[in-house]
């Protein structure tokens, strides 16, 4: 077996099982395995797949297959996919289980009530390895903080803001 797909199947299906606050918590060393340790992809290659897995509907995770694709294409895709979904749905039908039967338990408040704000800074850390990673020239960090803003002022649909991101890099405006 090509030990690139081996690579990708072990990164993957680790993600998978401590994606806790959903799959963009895992984006930190999702970009460090990918980027920095197998040096697969560039940065940049990497922020332009997660936007455009953004950008497309189903789940938030649709990087994966995306890094996949662009490592070893048709194969690396599919096992991307099966790596990142399919450890991450067993546990979660495991543990919603064990969540039920433990419901009326005292200490699966101080459980949850622990992981939230964990699931946040893990959210956190990836909007800062993503900023990181993109934010190369002023205009680019003028563009994350005004859309930072925006968004967290006024509900405005994110594919809007992809739009506006996208229509700035058009005109070539900070290349």
């Amino acid at each position: 077996m090509n030990q690139t797909l081996v690579a990708l199947a072990l990164i993957f299906a680790q993600l998978s099982v401590v994606a806790f606050g959903g799959g963009n918590t895992t984006l930190p060393e999702m970009h460090r395995q990918v980027v920095d340790v197998h040096h697969w992809m560039t940065g940049a290659d990497f922020a332009a797949l997660y936007a455009l897995a953004q950008a497309a509907p189903g789940p938030n995770m649709m990087v994966a297959p995306l890094i996949g694709w662009q490592v070893a294409g048709l194969a690396g895709m599919l096992v991307t996919t099966f790596a990142i979904f399919g450890p991450s749905s067993v546990l979660t039908v495991v543990a919603l289980r064990l969540w039920r039967r433990f419901r009326d338990k005292p200490w699966r408040a101080a459980v949850q009530a622990g992981l939230v704000p964990i699931s946040v800074g893990l959210v956190a850390a990836s909007a800062t390895v993503i900023a990181r990673t993109v934010d190369h020239d002023w205009i680019f960090v003028a563009i994350t903080a005004a859309s930072t803003l925006v968004l967290l002022r006024f509900r405005v649909h994110p594919l809007w803001m992809l739009a506006m991101g996208a229509a700035v890099g058009w005109t070539g405006f900070g290349q």
